[in-house]
């Protein structure tokens, strides 16, 4: 029979399994954060640095050799953090299912039986 004490403890099993499950997605949403704002940080610094070599290029063969280099060097940086970031949420999926893995697995409760039957 399902008792009140089994709910209760259901409840608190469901409650607590939440929590740990929220804990994990803030917390991989906080890195995703910092990822995000360190990747636009070196990004900035980056085109800074390349506007300032364009401008310091004595001739346009130099000037183009620069651009290519910079626009080469971005894509690269680009794909290597989108790939960071695609584990970053790949892992925080994980972290966020694996509370309710146990109770997935665990079989249903039994229905309560009638009285009298």
């Amino acid at each position: 029979m399902f008792s009140f004490d089994d709910a209760s403890k259901y409840g608190k099993d469901a409650m607590d399994n939440m929590l740990k499950s929220y804990s994990a997605v803030a917390q991989g949403m906080q890195t995703l954060t910092t990822e995000a704002t360190d990747y636009s940080k070196k990004s900035y610094e980056d085109n800074a640095a390349a506007i300032e070599q364009l401008f310091n290029a004595k001739t346009f063969e130099k000037a183009f050799e620069i651009q290519s280099e910079f626009a080469k060097t971005s894509y690269e940086g680009f794909v290597a953090q989108a790939t960071k970031m695609g584990e970053i949420y790949a892992d925080t999926a994980r972290k966020a299912y694996k509370p309710y893995e146990a109770a997935a697995a665990a079989p249903a409760p039994a229905p309560a039986a009638k009285k009298g039957s």
